[in-house]
């Protein structure tokens, strides 16, 4: 809630992006296996879920899907059982925007092939006018 808050507040001043590990899958096409993790693993709870889409109802736009609405696309893979071999992730790493800014946002994507973490690269390509 504070956290929305504080992101109205500077949205009266200017568009708002936001990025990172939010920790959260905020929909099943967000996770490899949505139904056996479904409020059984941190990272896929009903409580958790519905702080993203808190964020979202107030405005703030998931790129990546906005550009992206196929499965199968993670941003995490546990470091186990070769998980990220076999494509068994979760996308949890977010650009989030203004509704407002979304008029500059030319591509959102991820850089699944790039190595060095559990996690991966999102990016953002936007205009500046």
């Amino acid at each position: 809630k504070r956290f929305v808050s504080f992101v109205k507040n500077l949205e009266k001043k200017k568009p708002v992006v936001v990025c990172g590990d939010f920790n959260v899958a905020h929909k099943p096409i967000d996770l490899a296996n949505p139904k056996s993790n479904y409020n059984k693993t941190a990272g896929y709870t009903q409580a958790e879920i519905d702080g993203f889409q808190n964020l979202v109802d107030n405005g703030l736009v998931d790129t990546f899907r906005e550009f992206d609405k196929n499965s199968g696309k993670y941003t995490y893979w546990g470091m186990w059982n070769n998980l990220r071999e076999r494509n068994v992730g979760w996308r949890i790493d977010y650009f989030l925007v203004s509704r407002r800014f979304m008029k500059n946002v030319k591509n959102s994507f991820i850089l699944s092939k790039i190595m060095g973490s559990d996690h991966c690269p999102v990016g953002l390509e936007v205009e500046v006018k």
